[in-house]
């Protein structure tokens, strides 16, 4: 979601900018970028550095996203191509879900802010899994709700932490360059700057074209 529905990485960083302010901290934000995709739990031990109980990394989690929905709110849109898109993937009758180590709050608020819910069969957020990305948890449990396996899954993603958990759960991936550059990338089967570089077309034939990609390679 984070990366891939919208282009937020701007906007969590002066979340957590404002944040950390509120409790007495000043955080570099390089330091946040290797955090991106991952879950609360990960991200507040790794600024904090220390450990905290459920309860402490529950209302620490729900403060820092209230800042987020504020600064965001009324500036939200998203990705640019998205909404053609889905519009395309849902006229070739393609399932869709979200894969998100957000908050449930979070997906709600920018799948409703976006006016994009209807196109998703499936939601599987950070509230209903155990483990946080790099894990494959969240991934494997949408694929579970839209009855496939992980291998007829593809799999956007603009975060490292979330293209690891995509491989770990055996489905091909499209990164996004939006949290991070290109040249910062590597192990993807195809990338893009945003999803006018791609069609319902070509994610309607993706095997075939990572299977031609693959001969070619080989060759």
């Amino acid at each position: 979601m984070d990366g891939v529905l919208t282009d937020n990485r701007d906007i969590h960083i002066e979340a957590f900018v404002r944040f950390c302010h509120r409790h007495g901290m000043n955080i570099d934000t390089k330091d946040l970028m290797p955090l991106f995709g991952m879950g609360n739990r990960e991200i507040m031990t790794a600024v904090f550095k220390k450990d905290f109980d459920e309860r402490q990394i529950e209302e620490l989690s729900h403060e820092k996203e209230q800042i987020y929905r504020e600064i965001f709110a009324e500036k939200i849109k998203p990705t640019t191509g998205l909404p053609a898109l889905l519009e395309g993937l849902r006229a070739e009758g393609i399932k869709m879900a979200v894969g998100s180590s957000g908050m449930r709050l979070n997906v709600d608020f920018v799948l409703d802010k976006c006016g994009i819910r209807e196109y998703f069969d499936a939601i599987a957020d950070g509230d209903m899994v155990k483990n946080a990305k790099p894990d494959p948890e969240v991934f494997q449990l949408a694929a579970r709700l839209l009855g496939l396996d992980n291998s007829e899954c593809l799999v956007f993603e603009d975060s490292f932490a979330g293209i690891a958990a995509a491989r770990a759960a055996g489905s091909p991936v499209i990164a996004l360059a939006t949290t991070f550059p290109r040249e910062k990338h590597s192990d993807y089967d195809m990338i893009i700057d945003n999803f006018t570089q791609i069609d319902a077309s070509t994610i309607k034939n993706f095997d075939t074209i990572i299977k031609e990609k693959h001969i070619h390679n080989d060759n």
